[in-house]
């Protein structure tokens, strides 16, 4: 699916973001006004054009605010807070610039500002992690404090925090569920702000998680589900290997192995010279195709920066212990296993997880004809939401 771009990166980012529509983080004609001045590819100009549209959207944010119209000032800055993350995305080849982390903190100030005026049902929250905490946020339905049935969602290679209310938090929400969502090591603020980069034992990042949303009144501990996106289709795979007070788990899409996907992503001839041993030749040529590919230039830098590592090999390096190969048997929870037929990442690792499993397990596939094809069904969260969240409430009655 394609919508004003014709690069395939930048028209899959636009549709992600288009589908926060549907629960308030986003507006049609702010984003086409947005996306229609920006150079296809240019990743400089992507940042100029959605940081503008960030800091005028903010501006009637805080107006309505000072105007005590509280509705339009939340919806405005949940909108801002969309925007200047955005905005971020691509700046990631620079590991340096300061943009990475003032815009960051431009949007987390927004949504944080949006969440506020929400009220209680939306709780910031720190999780204890290894010595520091990780950033969260706690959705509830309104009403009495009660036990609930309780989502733990986490996003994957390019996450933030703020995005993941309107994967998981707003459609949670309405069907009478908590959502506690966090990011982990490598994603949002734990990664600009603390320079924690991605781990492969997600399960030590799951485990205190689960160990915090116990400690509340309002969370029912027997009826706990794990959601993982994009690649939280690994890590929460991995994570529910070893985690087991998950009574069901949701990886959308599915992944086995991220050094299988990794490998089909970078050029055949760099990868080639890797195994060879010639790391600076597997630079080399990927230095020279990232030119005419946005999707390749945005993987390897994302990997680059989110990794940790100082070049294309130490991402082929770090990336071989991303797999579920000698542990996908120890899941033991039901589980649901979600493709979209034109992923541009993960193609054909939804199928390999689902045949590896032993558990309880359903595989769904999102096709054109629903307008779901794409990864992760971004633009397509209604439907998206209705088969998960249909799947959670009949595994959890039953």
């Amino acid at each position: 699916m394609k919508v004003v771009f014709k690069d395939d990166h930048f028209a899959f980012e636009l549709v992600r973001n288009l589908g926060f529509m549907y629960y308030g983080g986003s507006d049609l004609g702010e984003m086409v006004a947005t996306a229609e001045q920006i150079v296809e590819g240019d990743f400089e100009d992507w940042f100029e054009k959605w940081d503008a549209r960030a800091r005028r959207v903010l501006a009637r944010a805080d107006e309505s605010l000072a105007g005590g119209h509280h509705v339009s000032a939340r919806q405005a800055y949940l909108r801002a807070s969309t925007y200047f993350r955005m905005s971020e995305f691509y700046l990631h080849g620079n590991p340096n610039d300061p943009r990475i982390l003032t815009t960051m903190r431009a949007s987390q100030k927004a949504y944080a500002k949006g969440a506020e005026l929400t009220g209680p049902s939306w709780e910031p929250v720190k999780i204890p992690y290894e010595g520091t905490t990780l950033p969260g946020y706690f959705y509830k339905p309104p009403g009495p404090t009660k036990p609930r049935p309780t989502i733990v969602f986490h996003g994957g290679y390019d996450s933030s925090l703020e995005e993941l209310f309107y994967y998981g938090g707003a459609p949670a929400v309405l069907r009478g569920y908590n959502c506690l969502t966090f990011d982990g090591p490598g994603q949002g603020a734990p990664m600009r702000e603390q320079k924690l980069p991605f781990r492969y034992d997600w399960e030590k990042v799951v485990t205190p998680a689960v160990d915090y949303a116990l400690t509340r009144p309002d969370v029912d501990g027997d009826n706990l589900v794990l959601i993982g996106m994009s690649l939280g289709g690994y890590l929460a795979a991995r994570a529910a290997a070893f985690e087991h007070r998950f009574k069901a788990a949701v990886f959308f899409d599915g992944v086995y192995d991220f050094n299988e996907s990794m490998r089909k992503l970078l050029p055949a001839d760099a990868v080639a010279a890797y195994d060879a041993g010639d790391r600076v030749g597997c630079q080399r040529i990927v230095d020279e195709k990232m030119k005419s590919s946005t999707p390749l230039r945005w993987t390897v830098t994302q990997g680059i920066w989110s990794f940790a590592v100082p070049d294309v090999a130490g991402i082929l390096d770090t990336v071989k212990k991303y797999t579920m190969n000698d542990i996908v048997k120890q899941i033991k929870c039901a589980c649901l296993i979600m493709e979209a037929e034109s992923d541009i990442f993960f193609l054909g690792q939804p199928e390999r997880l689902y045949e590896e499993l032993e558990s309880p397990k359903t595989f769904v596939r999102f096709t054109a004809e629903d307008g779901a094809e794409n990864h992760c069904q971004s633009g397509a969260l209604a439907f998206k939401d209705e088969v998960v969240f249909n799947w959670i409430d009949k595994t959890l009655k039953s």
